[in-house]
């Protein structure tokens, strides 16, 4: 997978005609597209959660592992969205903008950006796990097609609480990166960033996927902007 691709995998034309003659497709086509591969020890890929036929490759002696993101389906409507937020994380977006009085800077420095990711792996004890030159390169792909949006939170002292980078296509805007100051940490602005680029990703696409993440904090605070009615749990 390349760096900071969320799924790649087979992209198949959706066949007409009953459901049986849809899957017998599905398996004559990854079938052969499998066999097509050249000789190789290890083939690895995150197949986009929509693509749940993966028998033809079970049968030639591939493992499979499921893993988890959430969408929010529909942006339609945002007061839903909000509604449907775990209480916790409204608490946590008007903390930051009343007790801590952050607000959202749109548009902000990429720079910027970088840095407070760079501080989120240091508190980990980590190496940031992609290099400077991929992201601005991926960054610049993603400014020229404008398809990209960075978000910081910063308080009145121009202090940078968090941030967020968003993607986005014509079905959904993708989180892919964030970062925060661990000193600055309990202000509630990470959760104050995830909200302001959903409601931007409302003005550009239909849905908003948060990536996912098998870390299980992580994965607590992805499923506190979960509507039972809105939301999806995706397996790829």
């Amino acid at each position: 997978m390349p760096p900071l691709s969320q799924t790649l995998g087979p992209w198949l034309r959706p066949s007409p005609g009953r459901e049986s003659t849809r899957l017998a497709c599905e398996k004559d086509l990854i079938g052969e597209l499998l066999d097509a591969l050249p000789p190789c020890d290890h083939y690895g890929q995150s197949w986009h959660h929509r693509v749940t036929n993966w028998l033809p490759a079970y049968w030639r002696g591939y493992s499979q592992t499921t893993r988890y993101t959430y969408r929010l389906q529909s942006l339609a409507d945002l007061d839903s969205v909000w509604e449907g937020m775990q209480s916790n994380i409204r608490r946590e977006i008007r903390k930051a903008q009343e007790r801590f009085d952050v607000k959202i800077q749109s548009g902000a420095s990429f720079d910027d950006f970088l840095r407070l990711n760079d501080l989120t792996f240091e508190r980990q004890g980590k190496a940031t796990p992609y290099g400077r030159e991929l992201l601005r390169r991926l960054d610049l792909a993603a400014a020229a097609q404008q398809a990209r949006r960075v978000f910081i939170a910063r308080d009145a002292a121009g202090r940078a609480h968090a941030g967020a980078y968003l993607v986005w296509g014509a079905e959904a805007a993708y989180y892919l990166m964030g970062g925060g100051d661990p000193e600055l940490r309990n202000s509630g602005a990470t959760s104050l960033c995830m909200w302001e680029a959903i409601k931007f990703a409302a003005s550009v696409t239909k849905s908003f996927d948060f990536e996912g993440s098998m870390i299980e904090p992580v994965e607590r605070f992805f499923r506190g902007f979960a509507s039972a009615t809105n939301s999806c749990t995706s397996l790829r």
